[in-house]
């Protein structure tokens, strides 16, 4: 698709010559406990591409953070304010993205089409060309940075009516940050699992996540472990919220089919309805009721709670090409997560519906710096307590119950690479540190660990791969070895390679 001479290719390549999110979190890593001067810099760019910061009040913005569930509360956000208001345009920016880097930027649910992607994408960009930066100051701002300010011109432009803002990492010092007055803003759950990822200890943490909180603006959390939600707390007093709220499940929500499974879902939706009640208090057109408490869920709200939709957590789909393969997609990164992904998967809805046995394949990996041996140990024993919980006869054997480890036929851990070539989809380049990509040290040290947590599993079915594509190719191979059977496919560890399954195996049309 072109913008003039100017295609959505080209944008990408354009994009990709900017740091990258991955080498910005190892940046991050690396620097010293400090605030930074981004939130100043992200106010120069932004008036470098004809904007003000108190400008952005117009876009009437959610603002939400946590370590874990906040893409599901914003997807839980997005869909219940388009539920109750119909006629609005709401805009949702998130990060980051499975397949293509439009998906970051929605309008109404559906991602930025090629054409729209790269008009914003260069009209950004040819203002910073056209406005040079101050002394000292950088040229063109990185990665993330960039796509936050190509969300900010394109709500603009498209005078959205409602904003949710997604926070890239931390909150304090992120450049969604500079919005002045949200209309609401909430914080999701503080994962111990996070601790010490950064360095930081849950304090450290809470206070930057607390840094979204803003004088005068109603300021949520959901339940958080002690010294988290007393720095909360604190933030909250200390930048003039006008209220701050702890959130306790709603317990009307347990009686709905929330459209993002796992009972972990009832925090997330949670946070959302009661930054829809607040939001929608002050928002709303005069024609639309609003309840008095949020716990009163009016129909447009539990309208938009079954029909969110978050692509790659906890998600399964029939394999279009191949019916015999279904697919079961989860990015759980951390314990806390892959836990939560076990929980939905080996149960009697989704991983143990069958009454035949399925062939079951694990695809795996995790990034550069996290236990991937800590991490298969969490799988194998939440299968285990799983199994026991459900015990039926398809987990049996002749000599009784069937051990965890024989849960999976076949296991692979394999690149964050796309393409059996080495190479990757342009619009995925950005999401891989390069040291990651040129070995495949960690997967074979995952594949260690493998044999090591469950010992007898048949050598020849543990698999180490280069690709994506690799993997999806084994996944195939099995499929037409199975005798009218089906085959099942866990794929889990990174959103990275959930996004890149989606896009090897042909699934974006029914999982995107």
């Amino acid at each position: 698709m072109t913008t003039g001479t100017r295609t959505y290719q080209d944008a990408i390549v354009s994009l990709n010559t900017l740091q990258s999110n991955a080498a910005a979190l190892e940046a991050l890593r690396n620097q010293p406990k400090t605030t930074d001067t981004s939130l100043s810099e992200s106010v120069e760019f932004l008036r470098r591409i004809g904007y003000q910061q108190s400008d952005l009040n117009r876009l009437n913005v959610i603002h939400i953070t946590g370590t874990k569930g906040k893409g599901s509360a914003c997807a839980f956000t997005d869909s219940i304010l388009r539920h109750a208001v119909p006629s609005w345009t709401v805009g949702l920016y998130t990060s980051p993205h499975l397949v293509s880097v439009r998906e970051r930027i929605r309008i109404n649910g559906v991602p930025l089409s090629e054409e729209e992607f790269t008009k914003y994408f260069y009209e950004v960009w040819d203002r910073l060309e056209e406005n040079p930066p101050a002394p000292y100051e950088p040229r063109m701002p990185m990665y993330f940075r960039y796509m936050t300010l190509v969300a900010f011109h394109t709500f603009f432009s498209l005078k959205v009516d409602a904003t949710i803002l997604e926070v890239g990492i931390g909150g304090l010092n992120d450049i969604t940050n500079i919005v002045p007055e949200p209309i609401a803003t909430g914080v999701t759950s503080l994962g111990i699992d996070h601790v010490g990822v950064l360095g930081h200890t849950l304090g450290e943490i809470a206070r930057h996540k607390g840094g979204i909180y803003k004088e005068g603006v109603p300021a949520f959390t959901v339940a958080q472990p002690v010294e988290g939600l007393e720095v909360l707390r604190g933030m909250a007093k200390e930048r003039k919220a006008s209220e701050f709220s702890v959130l306790q499940p709603i317990e009307a929500l347990r009686s709905i089919k929330l459209g993002l499974p796992g009972i972990h879902q009832l925090s997330n939706a949670t946070m959302a309805v009661s930054l829809c009640h607040t939001f929608l208090k002050r928002k709303a057109p005069p024609t639309i009721e609003i309840a008095d408490e949020p716990t009163s869920l009016s129909p447009a709200f539990i309208a938009g709670l079954e029909n969110a939709r978050w692509p790659g957590r906890c998600q399964q789909v029939v394999d279009p090409v191949r019916e015999k393969i279904r697919w079961f997609l989860d990015g759980a990164h951390t314990n806390e997560s892959l836990r939560c992904c076990v929980d939905w998967y080996v149960s009697p809805d989704v991983g143990l519906r069958a009454m035949t046995r399925p062939k079951r394949v694990l695809i795996f990996n995790c990034t550069k710096g996290r236990s991937g041996s800590e991490f298969l140990g969490t799988i194998l024993e939440h299968i285990s307590q799983q199994l026991r919980l459900y015990g039926s006869q398809q987990l049996q054997d002749a000599e009784g119950t069937l051990p965890h480890g024989a849960f999976f036929d076949h296991v692979i851990f394999c690149a964050n690479v796309t393409y059996a070539n080495g190479s990757f989809k342009g619009d995925l380049t950005s999401t891989i540190l390069k040291d990651e990509a040129d070995q495949l040290a960690t997967q074979k040290e995952i594949a260690a660990a493998w044999a090591s947590l469950v010992p007898g599993f048949p050598a020849s079915n543990i698999h180490v791969l280069p690709s994506i594509e690799h993997a999806v190719k084994v996944v195939r191979d099995l499929e037409t070895k199975v005798d009218g059977g089906d085959v099942d496919v866990l794929v889990t560890g990174s959103l990275h390679l959930v996004g890149g399954t989606i896009e090897v195996a042909g699934l974006a049309e029914v999982a995107l």
